[in-house]
């Protein structure tokens, strides 16, 4: 079991770093995120774990593969805020804004897909959304909207990294925080210039905020129709 374990984590590890590090094109992203999804293996059979849901909601499992699930559930929320953005742009959105929102949106999918591939048949379902509160024709409220899930997704992975128990998967997970802290910064610009790192996410230590992964289900389970079981989640 253990040799098997090793195996299947380091043909993961390999797959996944190749992902996150390869040059993939808008148009040829979704098609590598989902090559070799069959091969990636999160962990061994015999430790899979039911994500089917019940009357509490859908578990995210334990481990490391609750970690994942609940990146994999942020990543879901964010890819559907920024598809909906361009599907339906706000009448004084620029070209420059346009292009930048579509590399995020780009982005999301990408991290999206590539937790869905690795985790595999541990994977949560898709979850519903529901953004009836955002308004999609005011800049000011998608931006606003933007900047909060950003803030949000950087300071829930700053949260959930001490819960992982594989190093290798840290590192992952570090590689994908540092884009979404990109993002963040980003938004923040566009609102505002100069605003990319002000004291409300940044301490006096020049440390990033972090938040507990009941803490950011408290903001984001307002967009999540989908029941969700918190029971398993660290913190």
């Amino acid at each position: 079991m253990k040799n098997q374990r090793n195996e299947e984590d380091q043909l993961f590890l390999e797959k996944a770093d190749g992902f996150l590090t390869a040059n993939v094109q808008r148009r040829s992203f979704l098609k590598y995120a989902g090559a070799g999804a069959a091969s990636l293996a999160l962990l061994a059979a015999g430790c899979k774990k039911d994500m089917n849901s019940d009357d509490m909601g859908v578990s995210f499992g334990t481990g490391d593969t609750a970690v994942l699930n609940y990146a994999y559930a942020l990543e879901q929320l964010e890819a559907a805020f920024y598809i909906q953005v361009l599907n339906f742009p706000y009448e004084s959105m620029n070209a420059n804004e346009k292009s930048l929102l579509t590399d995020i949106r780009d982005h999301e999918i990408a991290h999206r897909e590539f937790f869905k591939s690795a985790l595999g048949t541990n994977a949560i379902p898709d979850l519903k959304v529901n953004f009836s509160s955002i308004n999609f024709n005011s800049r000011d409220s998608v931006l606003g909207t933007a900047k909060a899930f950003e803030d949000l997704g950087v300071s829930a992975y700053n949260g959930a990294g001490q819960y992982i128990a594989l190093g290798d998967y840290l590192v992952l997970a570090g590689k994908i925080v540092s884009v979404e802290a990109r993002h963040a910064a980003l938004i923040r610009d566009l609102i505002s210039n100069g605003t990319f790192a002000d004291n409300t996410v940044i301490d006096a230590m020049g440390l990033d905020k972090s938040r507990s992964p009941q803490e950011v289900f408290a903001i984001a389970g307002a967009y999540v129709v989908t029941k969700i079981n918190l029971n398993t989640l660290p913190g």
